[in-house]
């Protein structure tokens, strides 16, 4: 439920209505807005009586969320979310951020070598799996907490702010220790103490959408990290399953207009885990700009060929150099630019 209070509306009258909430015994929110003040009232089990609230002064309407989730929902909070991330990095508004990297961390060389490349043309975040969820118990699953310290050097070698994923609720502290972002990644969306424990951390948490997930489910689980009073969400559109071979995933590029609709969180594409085809990345990549994303994650290495992890999918360095040229450009007509990353450490 929300309480829209009235243009104007004293500070009195606000603090009034949180207090009349809490006297019912759910949760109140205050959300100022440039115009008016909102009022999220949380933990509705539906025995509110709302004509309660809409008798109090200053009070203009009372909307109910009919969504099953509520903190997510435009509804809920009708300007978008701009999410703040270490070193100045905003994920949202009017600039496209790209978020570019190897998908897993192989070596301090590998990883330096890509942090540099992504940075000089024009990445504002550095990707990176220390930890590693694979299919096959045989296939490479990263270094660990190693990878963990050579993204942390990486990260002072050159400024761009860390995202890489936790795998488990235990893991979550060491993972915040070195990131600046927190990944969940498709397979854990619904890994409810995972969320809850990434929600608590602090952190911003980029939410991947799993590979047969609704965008209503990808909301409600968005919504767990929101309930830990964490409003710094990311969500990513990465593909779902689907029956053709000719691509990894189907790469649902209408989840972005949808989920802007819907909710205020930002979103960002993943069109190299969407299509798993190199050759298809670059095209999706613009296609997603176009589409509105707020954001790219794009998987670059300096030896695809030699890659340990989705090789496959992962941008030779000319590639993502001409990826960044065409997505400044489509940016542009859409009345959008490209975020810049800002200068690198002085060393």
């Amino acid at each position: 439920m929300l309480i829209v209070m009235q243009h104007g509306a004293a500070p009195e009258e606000v603090a009034r209505v949180v207090e009349t909430i809490e006297e019912m015994g759910y949760q109140a929110r205050p959300m100022p807005g440039a115009q008016r003040t909102a009022i999220g009232l949380v933990g509705n089990d539906g025995r509110v009586d709302a004509t309660r609230l809409a008798a109090l002064t200053g009070v203009k309407e009372i909307i109910h969320v009919t969504q099953p989730y509520k903190q997510v929902s435009r509804e809920w909070k009708p300007e978008s979310t701009v999410v703040e991330v270490a070193g100045g990095v905003r994920v949202g508004g009017a600039e496209i951020t790209v978020i570019a990297g190897p998908c897993a961390v192989e070596s301090e060389q590998q990883i330096l070598e890509t942090a540099r490349l992504v940075r000089d043309h024009g990445a504002t975040l550095l990707r990176g799996g220390a930890f590693k969820p694979r299919t096959s118990p045989y296939a490479f699953q990263g270094l660990g907490k190693k990878g963990l310290k050579l993204l942390a050097l990486a990260r002072e070698e050159t400024g761009l702010p860390v995202v890489t994923e936790a795998l488990d609720a235990d893991g979550v502290d060491l993972v915040a220790e070195y990131a600046d972002v927190i990944q969940i990644g498709a397979r854990n969306m619904q890994n409810f103490p995972l969320l809850r424990r990434a929600g608590q951390s602090g952190k911003p948490v980029l939410l991947k959408r799993g590979i047969a997930a609704t965008i209503t489910e990808l909301l409600l689980s968005a919504e767990y990290i929101l309930a830990e009073d964490n409003q710094n969400v990311i969500l990513c559109e990465r593909g779902i399953r689907g029956f053709d071979p000719s691509t990894r995933n189907v790469f649902d590029l209408s989840a972005i207009p949808v989920v802007k609709e819907l909710s205020h969180l930002p979103i960002v594409a993943d069109p190299s885990h969407g299509t798993g085809r190199r050759s298809k990345v670059v095209p999706m990549a613009r296609a997603a700009v176009a589409a509105g994303a707020d954001g790219l994650i794009i998987e670059v290495h300096p030896q695809p060929d030699r890659a340990l992890s989705d090789g496959e999918q992962s941008l030779f360095p000319a590639q993502f150099i001409e990826m960044m040229r065409e997505i400044v450009a489509v940016a542009e007509a859409i009345g959008r630019k490209v975020a810049e990353p800002s200068p690198a450490p002085v060393r």
